[in-house]
């Protein structure tokens, strides 16, 4: 009697099943890729038909099945991480920010979004392991695939290569739509690529301390050298716009700022990436969507400008090092703070970022006379939860157990929870510069990105999915001024109340209007970009992909 076990177990029965169920399993992502990306048929047929072909073949060129099974390993790891990312963005590839994640992404947020996601990881155990196994038992028992089932099927995958290749062929030369390009579309030679470039790119921010050690913005200070200044730039995670009440939201997310009538709030404003190594870095540098490449690698931060103007500078974070651009301009700071990484944090512990008010208060107390604090802050970040207190659960329920459709409305007051805990602590440092005794003042605030929370009906949720939706670039942008600053500079506030309404690029004018609001020239910055300018212009909206080639966003969206 037949058993479904024997498969596995009966060597003589199970090996030609498990050649067969490896091919077909390192084929999903072909397959589910033909489906979700915007190739023209005959580019979906080229990009299953060609790499089941090659696959197919090389499984044939030896009759030691298990060691093929292993010398293949590297396909199975890339396949398992494609459907894992195909369930959680619902289409695109393994992108390049997709392996500089796992490089600048700390165990903690692993764990948080991880721990949503067994059944998928469940679902790539179930597909891989059991042939990986055998392929261990293959190996130590010296089984072999007979000449006569090798011959054969080796004959079968070689008319299938060529038929795949003439397809590629003819989908390359006469496309169909969207013309078939090899290194960005053909699975996993697309991958394999996005591998070299973000090996290209680690190896060159490896030499970013040589690569701008002859930067400087020659920054100058306009104002007077005895006024007391007090600028706070605080970087957002994860918020995005449509969940703030100051954007029109129909929830009370902003009691605090709500309630005051000196916020300019921008509207319109999108990031040009989707993905904190990216974003951060361009929101306080001059690298923006249309120069990143040409220019991160050789720029400081805006904490050299400030500096080099008479400032002493502080950068305060609950987030963790991540061995990015983020990591390099902190430390231009005079003081740096990572409070997750003091010798007092326990491995893992969690702190809302009202924990970071403590440690401002210590930079203000030293009454410098002219300061610059950054506030780099964990906002809006999954697991939402962690995010905030019992003083700022405002929307109920938020109890859900897991990220799932189901699940979105507690998803979503879990998350508006955060915006409530972001805006308490916003007012705070407000707060903080409008009592310092600070004759000039200011606070900025922005996000990063935003987030897919399962919007309109799909499965999208978090961020930095290889095309970004409009949930996930869409932030909020906000600047508050001291009356001091109203009274000193009534023109640039005058323009800057006009401009906030405008369309805005936070990733472009981010670093260049906090710089101007505290007189700091410098030839380093695009002035038509800074919101108190009067010469500031919009631009059509940019966006930065993964391949770090600035588009025009209407384009992907």
């Amino acid at each position: 009697m037949f058993k479904l076990s024997d498969l596995f177990f009966d060597i003589d029965m199970g090996k030609k099943f498990v050649f067969y169920f490896f091919l077909l399993s390192l084929i999903i992502p072909n397959v589910a890729l033909s489906v979700t990306e915007p190739f023209s048929v005959i580019g979906a047929i080229a990009n299953v038909v060609l790499p089941a072909g090659i696959i197919y073949l090389l499984l044939t060129l030896s009759p030691k099945l298990g060691k093929s099974i292993w010398l293949m390993f590297p396909l199975v790891f890339l396949a398992a991480f494609q459907i894992v990312l195909l369930d959680l963005y619902g289409r695109s590839i393994i992108a390049v920010d997709m392996f500089l994640n796992l490089v600048t992404t700390n165990a903690t947020e692993v764990s948080e979004l991880l721990g949503n996601m067994l059944p998928t990881l469940a679902l790539v155990f179930i597909l891989y392991l059991p042939t990986l196994i055998m392929g261990v038992i293959y190996i130590r028992r010296h089984v072999r695939l007979p000449q006569t089932f090798l011959k054969k099927n080796r004959a079968i995958a070689s008319i299938l290569t060529a038929i795949g290749a003439i397809i590629l062929i003819i989908s390359c030369i006469f496309p169909q739509g969207n013309r078939f390009v090899i290194y960005q579309d053909l699975y996993p030679v697309n991958v394999i690529y996005n591998i070299y470039l973000a090996y290209d790119r680690t190896v060159r921010t490896a030499r970013y301390a040589e690569t701008s050690a002859a930067f400087t913005y020659d920054a100058k200070s306009s104002h007077d050298i005895e006024a007391r200044e007090l600028y706070i730039l605080i970087i957002g995670e994860t918020s995005r716009a449509e969940n703030w009440q100051l954007a029109g939201y129909d929830k009370k997310t902003n009691p605090y700022l709500s309630d005051r009538n000196d916020i300019f709030f921008g509207r319109k404003a999108i990031s040009e990436s989707n993905t904190t190594h990216k974003s951060v870095p361009m929101l306080i540098s001059p690298a923006e969507a249309c120069t990143f490449d040409s220019t991160i690698y050789n720029v400081k931060s805006l904490i050299t400008a400030f500096k080099e103007a008479g400032y002493t500078t502080a950068f305060i974070s609950n987030q963790r090092y991540n061995h990015s651009f983020i990591d390099f301009f902190a430390n231009e700071s005079d003081s740096v703070i990572f409070i997750k990484e003091l010798p007092s944090s326990p491995f893992g512990s969690n702190y809302y970022d009202a924990d970071l008010l403590p440690y401002i208060d210590k930079i203000i107390e030293q009454h410098k006379r002219k300061q610059l604090i950054v506030v780099h802050t964990y906002g809006s970040h999954f697991n939402y939860r962690d995010r905030y207190g019992k003083t700022d659960r405002v929307f109920l329920p938020d109890d859900y157990e897991e990220a799932t459709k189901a699940n979105r409305e507690k998803l979503i007051n879990a998350y508006d929870n955060t915006i409530v805990a972001t805006d308490r602590f916003i007012n705070s440092c407000i707060e903080r510069v409008d009592t310092a005794s600070s004759f000039l003042g200011a606070v900025l605030y922005t996000s990063d990105h935003g987030e897919d929370i399962f919007d309109d009906g799909s499965g999208r949720f978090l961020h930095a999915s290889p095309l970004p939706t409009i949930h996930q670039i869409h932030v909020p942008f906000l600047i508050w001024v001291s009356n001091g600053y109203r009274a000193a500079f009534p023109n640039r506030v005058e323009t800057l109340s006009t401009n906030i309404n405008e369309l805005i690029s936070t990733s472009r004018s981010y670093c260049p209007t906090a710089i101007q609001i505290a007189g700091i020239t410098t030839s380093k910055i695009d002035t038509t970009a800074s919101l108190i300018s009067r010469g500031y212009t919009p631009r059509e909206q940019l966006y930065l992909t993964d391949h770090n080639t600035p588009v025009e966003l209407k384009s992907i969206l």
